[in-house]
């Protein structure tokens, strides 16, 4: 499989029947909250952390780059921008 390209698509993800504990809910809400992002934004970076942990090659999750090359959102932890992507689409 090729490398990731800097001009990868943008696609639709559509993720549904999740069903969590209330304790769980509660915590992602405030961590999302605490970070200023979507849940949506929160799995989907976490699932790119995982993937790019695991050896996955991605150009990045909302946008080219848009991913810490070390593949950890606590890499980006002091710049709210960068981890977020400048394009974000979800909503």
């Amino acid at each position: 499989m090729p490398g990731p390209s800097t001009k990868d698509p943008i696609v639709n993800l559509t993720l549904n029947g999740g069903r969590v504990t209330a304790t769980f809910r509660d915590a992602l809400f405030d961590a999302t909250a605490r970070e200023g992002i979507s849940v949506n934004e929160f799995c989907l970076k976490a699932a790119a952390e995982k993937l790019a942990a695991s050896g996955r090659q991605f150009s990045g999750v909302f946008s080219s780059g848009d991913l810490p090359r070390r593949g950890s959102m606590t890499d980006a932890a002091g710049n709210p921008t960068a981890q977020r992507g400048e394009t974000s689409q979800c909503q």
